[in-house]
């Protein structure tokens, strides 16, 4: 059964053999996420090759994303690794603190106590435990705690309301983005963007890291602070896709926020021709089991319905217990979320104007295979920007977009609805064109006397030259 929506599979502990790999990309992952928060820069590359080669021998190309830790705000480490924290007592965070206490912690982010005045809200380790700011001294932050429990090393901080001035860029992350690239990433998300000139400043770097390997690498904004809300047209405009990161985000702007957040900006993406992936604790319960909950499935294909370009998968496949049961259980959830899509295409076009010729071709493609009832579209794409808009609106008609780049066929392993394949397209059009329908006819994905819609540039291997839309019916001279 075709599936549109893209899996994207966080790799760890659990999953980071040669053979588990191969068995997550044939259970449906389409990108696999290097978490740079955990492992050294040898990890990476050495998960990089495995997944590269489990990619070969699944006879497909899958995307590896490299995920930069940003300035992770955190309290320091316990001199017994942890402590408690009751309800009504006072509670120090230090920035000068070397080993905390069950009176007070050190930061890691030693400028928060000037982010900070008395009355402020933080929120620790995910949102359980909250403290009440009730003065700053020097580099001490005096607190309140309002909701208890165990506090242990490195745990995150939040300010609820977001307002922290830490830059998106850390020194770490510059130095993972090189190796991000040294290592072939298709995509690098910059956690923490706060605006449009992160993601500028995130991009030139990544292309510099990148040229000396012929690497342009996707970008992709993580949302995750309150800031970053209002300037999220500006920051889709600086990115090719962002990421629903609910887990911060939720602890920035409360969880019963983030639903409606969700939508919004998987339609604002949509609408800006990005692409979009939702995130955290989507499978939660399956790290320890083998079944998810009710809630899980219907929050999968919630966003599914919402019109996600990915599901993410994080702690369930790296560190849990069924790491490909989850992908396959995922999977099976998104493809009974499609078949209930209602299509809205003539809507979508209303009071739409393209002033490029690709972008027409694309669109007059997407409305003929529609109509037709079309078995396929079949796109020829040396940049995947075709395919890109085609996967902008829903149709239920698969788009199987070819490219002899396999950076471009990577790249659009991450676009809803579309399934991407190499072919090594000829200078001459006829023989590109049939070439594609045997690759599509070869795999199954169309039969003899199917009608399917080609686009295709000419002159040949030119990028955003899409300029000629065909209809054949397989079998037949194209």
């Amino acid at each position: 059964m075709h599936r549109a929506t893209k899996i994207v599979a966080t790799i760890g502990p659990a999953s980071s053999t040669q053979d588990i790999l191969l068995q997550m990309i044939q259970a449906g992952a389409d990108v696999v996420r290097l978490n740079f928060s955990h492992g050294t820069a040898d990890d990476h590359r050495q998960r990089a090759e495995f997944v590269r080669e489990a990619a070969r021998q699944a006879g497909r190309e899958v995307g590896i994303m490299a995920d930069l830790q940003g300035p992770k705000i955190r309290v320091g480490k316990f001199e017994n690794g942890k402590t408690t924290l009751i309800a009504g007592n006072t509670f120090i965070l230090d920035a000068e603190c070397e080993l905390g206490n069950d009176d007070r912690v050190g930061l890691d982010y030693k400028d928060l106590p000037r982010d900070l005045k008395p009355g402020d809200t933080l929120l620790l380790n995910d949102g359980l435990i909250v403290l009440n700011v009730s003065r700053v001294i020097g580099t001490e932050i005096h607190t309140i705690v309002k909701i208890g429990g165990d506090l242990s090393n490195n745990k995150g901080i939040n300010r609820q309301g977001g307002g922290l001035t830490a830059p998106a860029l850390t020194a770490k992350d510059m130095e993972d983005i090189r190796t991000a690239m040294s290592l072939g990433a298709d995509y690098v998300a910059v956690s923490f963007p706060k605006n449009a000139t992160d993601m500028e400043m995130a991009r030139q770097l990544a292309n510099i890291a990148g040229a000396p390997y012929g690497i342009k690498p996707k970008m992709i904004a993580k949302i995750e602070r309150a800031e970053a809300i209002p300037a999220l047209q500006g920051i889709l405009e600086a990115s090719d896709g962002i990421m629903v990161a609910r887990g911060d985000l939720a602890v920035e702007v409360g969880n019963a926020a983030v639903p409606a957040l969700q939508k919004r900006m998987i339609k604002m993406a949509r609408d800006a021709n990005k692409f979009v992936i939702t995130a955290t604790q989507m499978m939660e319960s399956m790290i320890h089991a083998p079944v998810p909950t009710r809630a899980e499935v219907s929050d999968v294909a919630n966003a599914v319905l919402d019109g996600t370009d990915a599901v993410m998968l994080s702690a369930e496949s790296a560190a849990g217990k069924y790491p490909v049961q989850t992908i396959e259980t995922m999977a099976a959830i998104c493809v009974e979320a499609e078949k209930s899509e209602h299509v809205e295409l003539d809507k979508d076009f209303l009071d739409r104007t393209f002033t490029r010729i690709d972008q027409s071709i694309a669109m007059g493609a997407l409305f003929t295979a529609y109509h037709l009832g079309a078995k396929a579209i079949v796109a020829l794409t040396e940049s995947g920007s075709t395919a890109l808009w085609m996967s902008r609106h829903w149709t239920h008609v698969p788009i199987f977009a070819l490219t002899p780049r396999t950076g471009s066929e990577r790249a659009m392993a991450i676009y809803r609805n579309v399934t991407s394949l190499q072919l090594d397209t000829s200078s001459d059009r006829d023989i590109a064109l049939a070439q594609a329908l045997e690759v599509v006819v070869g795999k199954g994905y169309a039969a003899r006397g199917d009608m399917v819609v080609l686009t295709v540039g000419e002159p040949m291997g030119q990028a955003g030259g899409t300029n000629t839309l065909k209809i054949v019916r397989v079998g037949e001279p194209v």
